[in-house]
């Protein structure tokens, strides 16, 4: 069990048969009243969020999730494939499981792998991730304007705005959080 004041943001909470995920949380004190704690709840398993307040010092179940390494291994239409780096144990999951990660997806990539009671919830990227360029506009000699930027198709056909020095077959680090360039390597 975790109390309302054990809460943070990224804890999951099971609440009313479902999991759901911390986003914010916020504590109220009001007048005369007892204190209330607001929080904004994200559904891992179908996504969508709500904010619910609660009395200060409410108890909850906490989720215990499982996170094990793994390594994207190909795409096969809408499914991709992934391997357990210590079991070797193979398995798929849809596009629609991997929303905001796909892109990001190359061969070999090693990624954490989120499941609860055995069912996989989803997947974790590494905060950088290292992508060749494919298709760019070439940069000038002269464009010396600071802070230029021209848009690169990148191998997993992610688009980004980057700097206009880099060129195709240009390998880039791009930060999987905000989807921006970082550094060319």
């Amino acid at each position: 069990m975790i109390s309302t004041s054990d809460l943070h943001k990224g804890v999951a909470i099971e609440l009313d048969g479902d999991l759901w995920q911390i986003l914010d949380y916020h504590h109220i004190k009001i007048g005369r009243g007892s204190a209330q704690v607001r929080i904004k709840l994200r559904n891992i398993k179908r996504g969508g969020t709500v904010e619910k307040t609660f009395q200060a010092g409410e108890k909850f179940v906490r989720a215990r999730m499982d996170h094990r390494q793994i390594q994207f291994m190909y795409q096969d239409g809408n499914d991709y494939h992934f391997m357990e780096t210590e079991s070797y144990e193979q398995f798929s999951l849809m596009a629609e499981k991997l929303e905001g990660v796909t892109e990001y997806l190359k061969d070999g990539l090693l990624l954490d792998r989120t499941t609860y009671e055995g069912e996989t919830i989803g997947v974790e990227l590494p905060v950088t991730v290292d992508l060749k360029v494919v298709e760019t506009e070439p940069g000038f000699a002269g464009d010396t304007q600071s802070g230029a930027r021209k848009p690169a198709k990148l191998e997993t056909g992610l688009i980004i705005q980057v700097p206009i020095f880099v060129n195709e077959g240009d390998t880039l680090r791009v930060d999987t959080r905000t989807g921006e360039y970082q550094t060319r390597l």
